[in-house]
């Protein structure tokens, strides 16, 4: 029970701290604090299953569409990107063991670039992290609007639709999960997510293969327009960084931690792989941008399907949003502790989550803007650019250099032209 108590921080999204130890009111503390109370004593087992569960998310619900956008070459992308990620989660742990210091993602930024290093790095989490919380209220819409189409909301003579009432309906039982203090109960629950997507998986198979759908559909070879939000979808799937030094940090062997990486990327890539073609050869280019949204709901195994999929969120988002929160309370640091003023930012937070899914209610373009901005930028151009800074790679031409500047381009361009195409898609769609 001790080692599971001292493992019990990696089960919970990266740079989450107790309210007890929030005394300082600086940014920095808020990132640092949970990490120096991380002792490595986490086996290599136990790190890849949480590495698992960090890399184990709701892209796996788009990646079909992401296919249908790109087409069947388009996987050769898929697995660029996951080596492209693979890489830069190597060298998160390069520059950490330059400097035992280092305990955290934007304590690597401010190493390599000082304050604003930090900070830059700082407000990529956030803002993806902020992003992806109103991404799972859209996701919870979407998929209870699918199994109760009818269901409208009639308040003071105005008629909210199914799917906003949802997202409504969805925030009301998650708004007290965000008042917690300890969230401890709920980081086991997000465990689940490993779980979750074999289910999910499992029973999206079952349901082509033995439901009546069959996988008939033969698709396109390569779709050139859609191949931007492609990419963008798959770089959402590996946007787990943030995570790695609290992974690093735990574990008692730490020689072991690319095997660990190795181990982890390889399994989820397979798993996402797997999920596209399945989904493609179901639906075709018709597939939803969450594959739960093109099953039928009478069938048992879709069902469980939906079902699976609208648990995990739940338990995920006051883990996901916990962070920001703590940040904003901290800008003030007279009431850094006040109860009531704490339960006002949690609720004022999460009220304008609400307004972000309400306003652009389109998982699949969120998503891919999410993937081609934040997470690519987290995921890729960041850690190459603080290792060559940090290790002064950049002083000497070589391979490896050539290799680091390969990927920052790479991140490049999936940054300009996957935001590009994902913004004009969410400006089409209002």
């Amino acid at each position: 029970m001790e080692n599971m108590s001292r493992d019990e921080p990696s089960l919970t999204v990266p740079l989450i701290v107790e309210e007890k130890q929030s005394l300082g009111c600086k940014l920095e503390d808020v990132e640092t604090n949970y990490s120096h109370s991380t002792t490595g004593t986490a086996s290599s087992f136990k790190t890849v299953f949480h590495g698992l569960n960090a890399l184990s998310g709701v892209g796996i619900l788009s990646i079909p569409y992401a296919l249908s956008s790109g087409g069947w070459l388009s996987l050769i992308l898929l697995f660029v990107i996951s080596f492209a990620a693979f890489y830069s989660g190597l060298l998160i742990q390069r520059c950490m063991d330059v400097d035992s210091n280092i305990r955290t993602y934007p304590d690597i930024g401010e190493r390599a670039f000082g304050y604003k290093g930090r900070l830059l790095v700082s407000v990529v989490i956030y803002a993806e992290l902020y992003l992806v919380a109103a991404g799972f209220l859209i996701l919870e819409g979407d998929n209870l609007q699918r199994l109760f189409p009818d269901m409208v909301l009639g308040v003071a003579g105005f008629e909210i639709g199914a799917r906003q009432s949802f997202v409504i309906f969805v925030a009301l039982i998650i708004l007290p999960t965000v008042w917690l203090d300890n969230l401890s109960i709920l980081s086991y629950i997000s465990a689940s997510g490993v779980l979750a997507s074999v289910i999910i998986l499992v029973s999206i198979f079952w349901t082509g293969a033995f439901d009546g759908i069959g996988f008939n559909q033969k698709g396109t070879l390569v779709n050139w327009h859609g191949i931007p939000n492609a990419v963008s979808l798959y770089a959402f799937c590996y946007c787990a960084h943030p995570v790695f030094p609290t992974l690093y940090t735990s574990m008692k062997n730490k020689r072991q931690f690319s095997n660990v990486l190795i181990v982890c990327f390889i399994l989820c890539t397979l798993s996402y792989a797997s999920m596209a073609a399945l989904g493609y050869l179901m639906f075709g280019s018709n597939v939803q941008s969450q594959i739960t949204l093109s099953l039928p709901t009478h069938n048992f195994s879709s069902r469980l399907a939906i079902y699976t999929t609208l648990v995990n969120p739940i338990a995920k988002y006051a883990l996901m949003v916990t962070p920001i929160v703590k940040v904003t309370k901290n800008w003030f640091p007279l009431n850094c502790n006040n109860r009531p003023f704490s339960l006002f930012i949690s609720t004022a937070f999460v009220i304008s989550n609400v307004m972000v899914a309400l306003s652009v209610p389109f998982f699949g373009d969120l998503m891919s803007l999410v993937g081609a901005f934040l997470s690519m930028t987290a995921s890729t151009v960041l850690p190459c650019l603080c290792y060559m800074k940090i290790s002064r790679t950049y002083r000497r031409f070589g391979f490896e250099m050539v290799v680091l500047v390969s990927v920052v381009l790479l991140g490049i361009a999936v940054v300009v032209f996957g935001t590009y195409s994902s913004i004009l898609q969410i400006i089409g769609h209002l």
